[in-house]
């Protein structure tokens, strides 16, 4: 049997009833150079009995003895896995038509690519919004064509949200470089800034080859015992790994994922559901101790409302934080009945 181009590994876990239709926009695809691996584990989000679709010759089912959570069920898919690059997928995505042949074609171009990233797109409210990193994407290619590049050297990488399911990541870096999710919630966000740290190449392809069914607030399952605070726990490990590695292009690194981590930061707290009002002044509090400590000499805080936000969030007052966001939304409130 020939490699496999692409090992697609899914962990059922399936809130929503949607495992069937992703694994069927996977075995759809035109391109047949690929193998499917569904990883389930013993968490009441996995059903027990698997969509009749996971019964084709192409799904190899891995099935693991415990409840492990989401970021250790792809770390079991991946070293099953035998394919030249990974594809990290959940229930809620969608591959579009076609694009495995896509992506087939660009990996032929840029041979020395441990990292191929592409687009998105985000299905709310019956709405299809474009995925946050797509400027980026669009920016790289106007700038370097059909090449590949160093990822370290492009920091506008690192401002863009931290997913997994949104690129294909070489087997050999993540063999080589003993990349894996880490447990708790949050996984992708060090894992991913992990590959762009380490990998040689990468390259891009800025078309919008997968759609996310998922409304933010809701996150697969992380480890027993996880938490919306692992979230901290995943940016301490990427900024450690940018202090260790002494790389010529951290310094221009720093600020963007520090701006990153804060946005981040602040649409968790934005998010109703995210965080239970009891834990929003501890939340906080964390995330105005990760801005003092991490903040870049220099760093200059974006302009207009986001920039009250920095600033706000700098000062480590809560009451302060929430009063100017119950401000807002009174405008905002006065403004409506006004149009």
């Amino acid at each position: 049997m020939p490699q496999p181009l692409l090992s697609v590994v899914v962990p059922a876990y399936d809130l929503h009833g949607q495992l069937s239709q992703c694994l069927e926009s996977v075995l759809d695809q035109s391109f047949g150079g690929f193998e499917l691996i569904v990883v389930a584990d013993r968490s009441p989000q996995c059903p027990q009995e698997l969509p009749e679709v996971a019964a084709d010759d192409r799904v190899s089912v891995l099935r693991l003895n415990a409840s492990v959570g989401v970021g250790r069920a792809r770390n079991a898919g991946a070293a099953r896995a035998s394919g030249r690059f990974l594809l990290f997928l959940d229930a809620d995505h969608l591959v579009s038509p076609g694009a495995f042949l896509m992506l087939a074609d660009r990996a032929r171009e840029v041979p020395e690519a441990d990292l191929l990233l592409f687009g998105h797109t985000r299905l709310h409210r019956g709405r299809v919004w474009p995925g946050a990193a797509q400027a980026v994407l669009d920016r790289l290619d106007g700038e370097l064509g059909e090449g590949d590049f160093a990822p370290a050297e492009h920091p506008e990488l690192f401002g863009a949200p931290a997913q997994a399911w949104d690129r294909l990541i070489s087997r050999e870096l993540w063999i080589g470089e003993r990349l894996g999710f880490p447990d708790g919630q949050y996984e992708e966000v060090s894992v991913v800034h992990e590959a762009l740290l380490r990998a040689r190449r990468a390259a891009v392809l800025p078309r919008e080859l997968v759609q996310l069914r998922r409304r933010q607030t809701v996150h697969p399952t992380g480890s027993p015992g996880s938490t919306v605070f692992d979230l901290f726990d995943q940016y301490e490990r990427s900024f450690e790994l940018l202090e260790n590695l002494s790389l010529p292009a951290a310094e221009a690194v720093r600020p963007v994922l520090f701006g990153r981590m804060v946005r981040h930061y602040l649409f968790v707290l934005d998010l109703a559901g995210c965080v239970a009002r009891s834990e929003r002044p501890q939340f906080f509090h964390r995330a105005a101790e990760h801005y003092r400590r991490l903040q870049p000499a220099g760093f200059a805080r974006p302009g207009g409302r986001e920039g009250v936000k920095f600033s706000l969030l700098a000062g480590g007052s809560y009451s302060a934080f929430e009063v100017a966001k119950l401000t807002q939304i009174a405008r905002t409130a006065v403004a409506g009945r006004g149009n």
